[in-house]
């Protein structure tokens, strides 16, 4: 289920989208979805469509790969001549075009820092830091 349509997407994207962009833009707010209701289904449905948007402008990149050979997510670029270099800097950790949640995405959804694990020994230890506390006061 997509929670956020192309009209959204294209309202908070700096450039206008092609036809084929349009397309995959469809595609990538089904995506984005499905990945939202894997995390939390319950969220806000306001939540999921900023969500939504957000991650598929992410994956749809600047867009300008095709007409100046950019990688899509590149930050920065540079170009040699004769000696034939090139070098990007690519931002995000690496995700070029991938779907992903961000840290603010994951606190819309009400995920905050619930993801993860913990470990039962770690109540045992905060016991026995307290015990440990109570029988030898710091003076």
């Amino acid at each position: 289920m997509a929670y956020a349509t192309v009209e959204d997407v294209q309202e908070r994207i700096t450039r206008k989208l092609s036809t084929d962009e349009e397309q995959v833009c469809e595609a990538l707010l089904q995506d984005a979805g499905i990945i939202i209701d894997a995390y939390n289904k319950d969220a806000e449905k306001s939540a999921k469509r900023v969500v939504s948007c957000r991650m598929v402008i992410r994956a749809l990149g600047s867009g300008r790969s095709d007409s100046i050979g950019i990688p899509i997510g590149a930050t920065q670029g540079s170009m040699s001549a004769l000696g034939y270099s090139q070098s990007w800097t690519v931002g995000q950790g690496g995700a070029v075009g991938e779907m992903y949640l961000g840290r603010l995405e994951k606190a819309m959804l009400g995920l905050g820092n619930k993801i993860g694990s913990k470990s039962p020994l770690e109540d045992v230890s905060m016991e026995a830091r307290d015990d440990w506390n109570n029988s030898y006061p710091i003076r």
